[in-house]
């Protein structure tokens, strides 16, 4: 009896922490044009990350498969989301996409097709990451974050208020219960989040 309610009780502190819903109550379509439940992933932790082909930011994908790669064995998957909201950067198809990923940077972790992140035909599962994790800010000693953060302020200046997504290989830790953890903005590197993907691991 002590043993049922003692698990009761983490179920309902687990409950309280992530909300009464998590990314593994979402559906979405992977490379295969097959739908798939990300309850599938429940006790991985996962780095979601919204990713382009024709990006400053696209030599990550390097790094993302390093990572990869290193922590597969202890429970750690990479969700691969293409979008073509930023710079229409992630042009063609799912199937070419998936090729130039692989033939350039040997990945292996999951890919997903195509969605919005943002907008009115934002992925449910996207709407859900924002409104638990807000913009975090570029690191502006980053060439390239600096550029993004004097061209997002020159358009609005309290740009960094808005949960949005803001470019491409924004990326999301979820724990393995499926709680958003944490948001990396692009600039941050694989050395920024290799210790909170300890942590969650």
């Amino acid at each position: 009896m002590k043993k049922i309610m003692t698990i009761c009780l983490m179920a309902v502190i687990s409950m309280m922490t992530c909300g009464a819903q998590t990314v593994h109550d979402f559906k979405v379509i992977n490379d295969e044009g097959k739908e798939v439940s990300l309850a599938d992933y429940r006790g991985k932790v996962l780095l979601i990350v919204n990713t382009a082909t024709k990006c400053g930011f696209t030599p990550q994908y390097k790094e993302l498969e390093e990572l990869f790669e290193k922590y597969r064995d202890q429970g750690f998957v990479i969700l691969d989301f293409p979008c073509n909201q930023f710079g229409q950067q992630a042009p063609g198809t799912i199937r070419e996409i998936h090729e130039f990923c692989t033939a350039n940077f040997n990945i292996e972790f999951p890919q997903f097709d195509k969605i919005d992140v943002n907008g009115e035909h934002a992925h449910p599962l996207y709407t859900f990451l924002k409104s638990k994790k807000g913009f975090c800010g570029f690191n502006t000693t980053d060439k390239i974050g600096k550029f993004l953060d004097e061209r997002f302020k020159q358009q609005d200046p309290d740009y960094a208020k808005n949960p949005d997504i803001k470019w491409n290989f924004t990326k999301f830790l979820i724990s393995k219960d499926g709680c958003v953890l944490k948001r990396f903005e692009p600039t941050a590197t694989a050395a920024d989040m290799e210790p909170d993907i300890q942590s969650a691991l």
